[in-house]
């Protein structure tokens, strides 16, 4: 009898590398401390931060979803949600439909046909973190929490960015409320756009996560601090007290439940 030494398969998972959540973690903090710093910059260093922001939430996303959905997830949803975000802005860009009629400045960088290119990376950036939070607490209406939760998030962020001179709007009805130089077809066209993307989505990707996976503290992290940033950068920072309790109150009515459920670590 001989006893031999059993040595595991080189592919054989063994959770998540240290090395990958350091990663994760670094792009994330890296995101919400350029955020934090946006009330405190100005000019060309505000600009260049506006873009940073975005494409690394957008990167801090992508990477949560491999690490925790696997490489086929992260895969699809990368281009399925950016070529969904370009190419439903350039609907609106020379249509006016779904969102209204509006422009892009072109302080937001290389554009495409009227697009800049860092905008569908907004749409990557909070996608993923939408979807996860509707799997988990809205049933079978995913893609209307979806398109809600995504429209609530863009009250915060369309305020800003016109107020920068990032777009502008060219409209004579109804505006939303609190928000004078913003349409309200704006938050019915996020909303229909919304759920279009989301409910695509959760058909398509899969629902498991890896055996070897991250949590979603990471989805957590990023939905509690837009809602906490969307709320105290308008009634401290942006001078949109109204904005900032109108948007919060939406925002937290929808991402509260599932800030709870995940922290009190319901299977």
């Amino acid at each position: 009898m001989s006893i031999r030494q059993y040595t595991p398969p080189r592919g054989r998972r063994r959770g998540v590398a240290p090395k990958a959540r350091i990663f994760l973690i670094t792009t994330l903090a890296l995101a919400i401390l350029a955020q934090i710093s946006y009330p405190l910059v100005s000019g060309e260093s505000l600009r260049l931060l506006t873009i940073a922001t975005v494409y690394l939430a957008a990167l801090a996303m992508v990477i949560h979803a491999q690490l925790s959905y696997g490489r086929k997830y992260s895969t699809i949803y990368f281009f399925v949600t950016l070529l969904f975000g370009y190419g439903i802005e350039l609907l609106g860009v020379h249509s006016g439909w779904p969102f209204g009629i509006y422009s892009y400045d072109s302080s937001l960088g290389a554009a495409l046909l009227g697009v800049p290119l860092v905008v569908p990376f907004a749409w990557v950036s909070m996608v993923h973190p939408v979807l996860c939070a509707g799997r988990r607490i809205a049933g079978n209406w995913v893609f209307l929490y979806g398109g809600v939760l995504l429209a609530a998030w863009d009250l915060f962020v369309d305020s800003q960015m016109v107020d920068a001179g990032r777009w502008t709007w060219t409209f004579d009805g109804a505006h939303i409320p609190f928000i004078k130089n913003v349409p309200l077809s704006n938050s019915l066209g996020w909303i229909l756009a919304g759920m279009a993307i989301v409910g695509l989505l959760h058909q398509i990707l899969p629902v498991e996560r890896r055996k070897e996976s991250l949590n979603l503290g990471a989805v957590s992290a990023y939905l509690a601090w837009t809602l906490f940033a969307g709320i105290i950068g308008n009634i401290f920072f942006f001078h949109h007290i109204g904005l900032g309790l109108f948007g919060g109150t939406i925002f937290a009515a929808l991402a509260l439940p599932f800030l709870f459920s995940s922290w009190l670590g319901r299977p």
